[in-house]
């Protein structure tokens, strides 16, 4: 699903501690404040403010249960996130909410490069406890909502199969290991096979793979990284079957699924059964012995669908994703959407504190350290004018060499009869110049 953005602003703690306050105080936390989604009062509904944090075991028969999935919900992608995180579990009852996930804008290679600031209210929620888990949404191309053609993209993905974009996502690999998150999930080119991003596969699914490649082996050349790569498509065929696109068991260490509630009138068990659905995305994740992941789930064409929810939940609960994120805003989410309200009753039924300890994290695809490709060497010099400077001025300037030729100060440029032997002759002082008396 698109995600829409605007430029942040980073405010001092305290300012953000009174907006916060203020805000659950005037609109309790189903105020969107700016998550770029339609905030319309008639579809919102009203949403219950947090109460006291009540901790009790899950709703059901009373049977000690299996360890659940390590969840969370897509809140907004800024800071705003981060805060109804906090507010989202005391919904629940206290339920742990372990993960925490957001999306890097896709306008500008400086944004998916992790603008200074943008991630740092994430990377110090993540920070908080060893076991929380932060999910990011990494676009493989900038202009990534902007309706770019098949040509073009066709173009993009073998310009970036060839290793013209490595440098972004290095740099985006070192502010995360400065942030001290090496350990985040990478959702690397989500719902690639459909039409939305234009780091879409369709186009040119060879050079799509190619690029995903090059991508996962720049971002793991830097020291102290433990990133894991989420290979996310969107559940069903879409413009093209997803399995033509996954770029091979080596780069993907997650295999993962959106799954909306669509298209309309489509029954839970047909999104199981369908060609390229729930369940060929549970086999396939066997066949290539990867653990499996709901980065996006929620509801969509079939409206306040109590049922889907109930076997969403219970397929999760079956199947033991990683991790999985409900998309909470309208027309998808349950808490800060007051239009699902059917839905929202059986989510949180289900879900009320539930704090069970849940398996361990896999570790990242170990694999050996790719043998870098040798490159052109640069006709330019690097210049580092800092991140903020290169920020506004979308990357890191390059000098060219060749700037000042070798011949602009010629060797007689100072030649010998510049000062001749005679430039002083005796008479520039003469001897009355200064005529006092010393």
């Amino acid at each position: 699903m698109a995600v829409r953005y605007r430029r942040l602003r980073r405010w001092p703690v305290c300012a953000v501690v009174g907006v916060v306050a203020g805000a659950a105080l005037l609109a309790g936390p189903g105020h969107r404040g700016g998550s770029g989604v339609d905030e319309d009062a008639k579809t919102r509904g009203p949403v219950a403010a947090p109460g006291p944090v009540e901790t009790r075991a899950p709703r059901g028969t009373g049977a000690t249960p299996a360890p659940f999935p390590a969840f969370g919900a897509y809140l907004d992608y800024s800071w705003r996130g981060v805060v109804r995180t906090d507010w989202f579990s005391r919904w629940l009852g206290g339920a742990d909410l372990r993960v925490g996930r957001t999306y890097l804008p896709g306008d500008l290679w400086s944004n998916i490069e992790g603008a200074p600031g943008f991630l740092d209210d994430w990377a110090d929620w993540r920070r908080g406890r060893d076991e929380r888990i932060f999910v990011l949404n990494v676009p493989m191309m900038e202009r990534n909502e902007e309706g770019v053609s098949d040509a073009e993209v066709r173009h993009l993905l073998r310009r970036g199969a060839a290793g013209e974009f490595d440098a972004h996502y290095r740099r985006l690999a070192e502010r995360l290991v400065r942030l001290k998150v090496p350990d985040t999930i990478l959702v690397l080119g989500w719902e690639m096979n459909g039409i939305t991003y234009t780091h879409r596969c369709g186009p040119d699914p060879e050079a799509w793979k190619a690029y995903w490649n090059r991508i996962v082996a720049a971002m793991r050349s830097v020291p102290g990284q433990a990133f894991r790569f989420d290979f996310a498509p969107s559940r069903g065929r879409d413009a093209v079957p997803w399995t033509k696109c996954y770029p091979g068991d080596d780069t993907v260490d997650i295999i993962g699924m959106d799954s909306y509630d669509q298209p309309r009138g489509m029954s839970f068990d047909e999104q199981v059964t369908e060609p390229y659905g729930l369940q060929d995305h549970v086999d396939f994740a066997k066949e290539h012995g990867k653990p499996i992941s709901y980065p996006e789930w929620g509801l969509f064409r079939n409206g306040d669908n109590a049922e889907y929810m109930r076997h969403m939940l219970a397929w999760m609960d079956e199947h033991k994703p990683v991790y999985n994120t409900l998309t909470d805003y309208c027309p998808h989410g349950v808490w800060q959407c007051g239009q699902n309200p059917r839905a929202a009753q059986v989510y949180r039924d289900v879900l009320y504190g539930r704090t069970e300890p849940v398996p361990p994290m896999p570790l990242p695809t170990p694999v050996p350290e790719p043998t870098p490709e040798p490159q052109p060497t640069p006709d330019c010099s690097s210049l580092d004018l800092g991140d903020w400077v290169e920020y506004w001025i979308g990357g890191e300037p390059c000098i060219p060499d060749d700037l000042w030729p070798d011949d602009l100060w010629p060797d007689d440029w100072w030649p010998d009869s510049w000062w001749p032997d005679d430039w002083r002759p005796d008479s520039w002082w003469p001897d009355d110049w200064w005529p006092f008396n010393w």
